[in-house]
């Protein structure tokens, strides 16, 4: 049971240090290339869709576990050191008031992934549809 307990006081740690990342992401002292990190990662870590599907044994939480933590501890390093500290405190702030949700984000990380969707089955058509090559009668 410990063991639970802390997976889930680190989950929430996380869910904290990301909120406070794109807080971050949107004060204009942080540079352009942090920027851009953060927004990739708060996008994943928010997207309701996972590189690696949870249901895949072990695999599945692979990136929950490894690839997103390594992301935001990326980002940290990039984020100037005062712009984090100040966002961290609104982010504890906005998180004891309850969960921040935005719409916007959610709606932008659905278009998304449904492009990708379009994009996939236009490639799988072009690549598995046959090519029929008519002879010129000529």
């Amino acid at each position: 049971m410990a063991l639970l307990a802390e997976l889930k006081q680190r989950a929430r740690h996380l869910k904290a240090e990301t909120f406070a990342l794109y807080l971050a992401a949107r004060d204009p002292r942080t540079p352009w290339y942090a920027k851009l990190l953060v927004a990739g990662i708060v996008a994943y870590a928010f997207s309701p869709i996972d590189l690696i599907p949870d249901f895949v044994p072990v695999l599945g939480y692979l990136d929950d576990l490894i690839l997103i933590p390594l992301g935001i501890a990326l980002a940290i390093k990039l984020v100037p050191p005062t712009v984090l500290a100040e966002c961290q405190t609104r982010a504890r702030e906005t998180m004891r008031n309850g969960k921040p949700v935005s719409r916007i984000a959610g709606a932008v990380i659905i278009v998304i992934w449904l492009l990708l969707a379009l994009l996939s089955i236009v490639w799988a058509l072009e690549a598995f549809t046959p090519v029929f090559v008519l002879a010129d009668p000529g």
